[in-house]
């Protein structure tokens, strides 16, 4: 699999204006609507509350991803994914069989808790 070339510079202020967070799979639901194969996934943000996703990680079975910590982008406008709201993106990569996994913190951290 070719590595993607780098984007071009950006400077630190573009990334200080992403609010990543921590968040706990809460429920996962099918997304039979999706253009992609996708789920429907409520994360635990804490505080913050649930918000829901549209995610491309149907590999994983979704019992495997309940309780599963998850690294989102909070504060994208929400987005309508084939009539579904989706409200965070849970970040991922791809591995060299072209699932995506996702970023997941290495020791647990409260949900909600801020990625910098």
């Amino acid at each position: 699999m070719a590595v993607a070339p780098l984007k071009p510079q950006a400077e630190v202020a573009n990334f200080l204006n992403l609010d990543i967070r921590v968040g706990r799979v809460a429920e996962v639901q099918p997304f039979p609507k999706a253009r992609n194969p996708s789920y429907k996934v409520a994360v635990d943000l804490g505080e913050l509350g649930v918000k829901w996703s549209s995610a491309q990680i149907t590999h994983y079975a979704p019992d495997d991803l309940m309780g599963a910590q998850v690294v989102c982008v909070c504060n994208f406008p929400p987005r309508n994914i084939a009539g579904f709201l989706s409200e965070v993106l849970i970040l991922g990569a791809r591995n060299a069989e072209g699932n995506v996994i996702v970023l997941t913190p290495w020791s647990a951290v409260p949900p909600g808790e801020t990625v910098y």
